[in-house]
């Protein structure tokens, strides 16, 4: 008579922490929105000194900020997608997956790269009714309006600039096949400042790279942020299942063929 064998106990699975790298203001104040509606995820927010207008020197940061001893996803939105594509390149120690939102390997406005002998000419700041135009569209509250506005007296002129320059000439796209974990693009249907040439180029030269297209604007995190969430969830849940959860089965099947 064999005695009963109970299943052994099963290790809890770590979460990933999930790791923000701002948009073009670098302060991460617009993530405030996406960030209360995470729930059981835990994030930290990576915000650039407004002294960082480079991405090497964006890259160079944020890379100091990645958390170590735990498994996490990387959040590259706009801006931060290329610095994103070269930490994920990098194939850093408890990186799971690369989650790239409203962003773009390269330029994604080559048409006017002739424009940045024009960015002296900008005003010290964008007019709110642009912004508004530009990153939320029909979407706009009056709570997100308030944030815009309190965030962009934090970011000088002279910062925005430097990174709209950037812009105008990074290329991560020799990068892109170095990049060996799964990967999300979240797409607003609706985005006014990354066309859909950007994603598909992205498509194009990341092969592990599973796209979720949102009803929504360019600042998705910040008015789509339920769906926003939802998408990661559903991302997360095809991962490879971590080499603890794998033992653990390993385990049980051995326990039932021992006790056959």
């Amino acid at each position: 008579m064999s005695l009963p064998v109970s299943d052994p106990p099963q290790a809890p699975v770590e979460r990933p922490l999930l790791v923000l790298l701002p948009g073009l203001d670098g302060t991460g104040l617009m993530f405030e929105p996406f960030v209360k509606a995470l729930g059981s995820f835990k994030a930290r927010v990576v915000r650039y000194p407004e002294g960082l207008t480079s991405y090497a020197a964006c890259l160079h940061f944020a890379r100091v900020q990645l958390p170590r001893g735990r498994p996490y996803l990387l959040l590259g939105e706009s801006f931060s997608g290329p610095v994103a594509m070269a930490l994920a390149a990098e194939q850093p120690e408890g990186l799971v997956g690369l989650v790239l939102c409203g962003t773009f390997a390269r330029n994604p406005r080559p048409g006017l790269a002739w424009a940045v002998a024009l960015l002296g000419l900008l005003p010290g700041r964008l007019p709110l009714a642009l912004l508004r135009y530009l990153l939320l569209g029909r979407w706009a509250t009056e709570p997100l309006l308030d944030r815009v506005r309190a965030m962009a007296p934090q970011v000088p002129p002279n910062t925005l600039k430097g990174r709209l320059r950037s812009v105008v000439t990074v290329d991560q796209t020799p990068l892109l096949g170095r990049i060996q974990v799964p990967s999300l693009a979240l797409v607003g249907a609706q985005d006014r400042l990354v066309p859909p040439a950007a994603t598909d180029w992205l498509r194009s030269h990341l092969p592990n790279l599973d796209v979720t297209r949102l009803q929504g604007p360019h600042w998705l995190l910040q008015t789509r942020p339920d769906a926003a969430v939802q998408a990661i969830e559903a991302f997360l849940g095809r991962l490879p299942k971590p080499p603890a959860a794998e033992s653990v089965n390993d385990l049980s099947a051995s326990a039932g063929a021992a006790e056959g």
